[in-house]
């Protein structure tokens, strides 16, 4: 009998062995072993902060008290809010849309130079995305400024007006956005850069033996074979852009009259500035759905078009 038991317990022990084994030479296992330092220090660094943020949001201004909903219920009534909403919607889609565009282009033209004379033009189209965006900010700030503008100066030596880029609500929202643009743009030059040097060299000359005209190799050929690398520049751009904070504050500081605020600029006026750390908590967290939905949207896409695939 004891032999028996002691054959059950080795059979067993033999049997766990190979399974284990088994389990640590999948590729999977190995990966989230390795990720896992990284998952930990995401987990303390995001998501630690995010429900902490989520706690604020419900306490009163001295953090004293438990409001529930009250503070999103006030900023539901302050015209504001609505304002900050608009502008940072506006201000996220518009520059994001016109950086992929030129993002898109300039990277053709890179593309289409010799490989000898790529690495030239690379390193001095990235330029404005390595400065740090307060640094290169100042810079702009200085081209804008309403007494000292280069701007100003070179229309007035051509005769033309001068023009309150930082003075009035419309040219500051367009100097933001210019600025957003000129610093992001190289990130998607440089993406759909590595996309194009991975579509087949064969599929155009294929096209180009049917007879497909220039348009019609980007339509058909180019665009198909970028769409997924495209969506995917698109939404972490898009997350970037709706928090940022460094261009607006230095630019702006969400002038003339809170007409530049966006998201960021507004809860960090609110929180740090006007010492409501709740309020300026549930400003913050209005970015949380917007871009839950937009990722949602991005990446059914993605998955869609995998599935076809």
């Amino acid at each position: 009998m004891v032999d028996a038991a002691t054959g059950a317990a080795g059979i067993s022990v033999g049997a766990r062995r190979p399974s284990l084994h088994k389990l640590f030479q999948r590729k999977s296992t190995i990966a989230f072993l390795m990720a896992l330092p990284l998952i930990l220090l995401i987990s303390l660094l995001v998501v630690y902060p995010a429900f902490y943020s989520l706690h604020l949001a419900t306490l009163n201004k001295s953090m004293e008290r438990f409001v529930g909903l009250g503070n999103f219920e006030f900023l539901f009534k302050r015209q504001t809010f609505w304002m900050v909403v608009e502008q940072s919607v506006l201000f996220a889609v518009t520059a994001v849309v016109f950086k992929a565009l030129i993002g898109f282009f300039v990277a053709h033209f890179v593309h289409a130079i010799p490989s000898k004379g790529q690495r030239k033009w690379r390193g001095m189209l990235l330029v404005p995305w390595v400065i740090p965006p307060a640094m290169s900010t100042l810079a702009w700030f200085w081209l804008f400024d309403p007494s000292y503008s280069a701007f100003n100066w070179i229309f007035t030596k051509v005769g033309l007006g001068t023009i309150p880029f930082l003075g009035d609500a419309y040219w500051a929202r367009f100097s933001v956005i210019l600025v957003n643009v000129w610093f992001g743009a190289p990130f998607f030059m440089i993406m759909y850069l590595a996309a194009l040097k991975s579509v087949p060299e064969q599929l155009y000359e294929a096209a180009a033996i049917d007879g497909a005209s220039w348009w019609q190799r980007l339509w058909y050929v180019t665009l198909p074979m970028m769409r997924n690398i495209i969506s995917i520049t698109v939404l972490f751009s898009l997350i970037v852009t709706f928090a940022n904070f460094d261009i607006v504050r230095v630019l702006t500081a969400g002038g003339p009259i809170d007409q530049t605020h966006v998201f960021a600029t507004w809860a960090f006026k609110l929180g740090i500035e006007s010492g409501d750390i709740p309020l300026g908590a549930c400003v913050s967290l209005f970015m949380l759905p917007i871009l839950g939905l937009s990722a949602v949207f991005i990446l059914r896409d993605i998955n869609k078009r995998g599935n076809e695939a």
